[in-house]
């Protein structure tokens, strides 16, 4: 049966040795079944630009899905909030195209809403201001004017910041909030929804103003690899094993 996959968080690495793993398995074995494979974000841990292709492992990550693509697996990718940094020179690589945050589509005969999902974590309001600052285009411009390393120094601080600072944050606070959710089905004529980023994977079902729509959360690879499969029956889970 035709059908779609969905992951997200997969923050792969050099040193991410078994979610890397996990991911040649997939790529080799489970997707290549399917018509389309969608990427809701951080596929990387980070993202420094573009003229970091060159290094062997992002050789290798883009190389097995370049061969996904020439397989005839359409392949999407969503910027997430670790590589917002990721460009046409990426995508070409990789043989996909870069998906907008939010994008909507019809799956299969149902209006489907895809996000990374830090979008709608409103409460934590640090974090919004940061999101807002390194999405504009000015400010990626010029942050990719520096010298490679320099990039990669810098974003290995705001790795450790960021990691001390969430010690300090409530768990309620860096998950989405429900008014955020609400809003973005309410101006998309209430979709159902799919997003990662939180690293809570659960299938939510919710009923606002006379309509009843699903939310999907896509698990963290760190912890828990796990895909969407969605088809014209429905979606259901697929955990994904080497």
């Amino acid at each position: 049966m035709s059908h779609s996959l969905f992951i997200s968080d997969l923050h792969l690495c050099s040193s991410s040795r078994k979610s890397t793993r996990l991911f040649e398995h997939f790529v080799q074995h489970t997707a290549p079944h399917a018509e389309a494979l969608y990427i809701l974000g951080d596929l990387f841990e980070y993202w420094a630009g573009d003229d970091d292709l060159g290094t062997p492992f992002h050789r290798k990550i883009t190389g097995a899905l370049r061969e996904l693509s020439r397989n005839g697996v359409a392949i999407f990718i969503m910027h997430g909030n670790r590589d917002f940094l990721m460009q046409e020179k990426l995508a070409e690589a990789c043989g996909a195209s870069l998906l907008n945050d939010p994008s909507l589509l019809d799956l299969y005969g149902t209006p489907t809403l895809l996000s990374h999902g830090d979008a709608l974590c409103t409460d934590d309001t640090a974090y919004q201001d940061f999101r807002r600052q390194v999405r504009d285009a000015g400010w990626q411009q010029q942050f990719l004017s520096l010298p490679l390393a320099q990039r990669k120094a810098q974003i290995e601080q705001l790795r450790i910041q960021s990691k001390s600072e969430k010690q300090h944050k409530a768990m309620s606070i860096m998950d989405v909030n429900p008014q955020a959710v609400q809003e973005l089905l309410q101006q998309n004529h209430y979709p159902r929804l799919i997003h990662g980023h939180t690293h809570r994977p659960a299938h939510h079902l919710y009923h606002l103003d006379g309509h009843t729509y699903d939310r999907w959360v896509l698990g963290d690879w760190d912890k828990q690899a796990n895909a969407l499969r969605c088809d014209s029956t429905g979606i259901h889970w697929e955990d994904i094993k080497a």
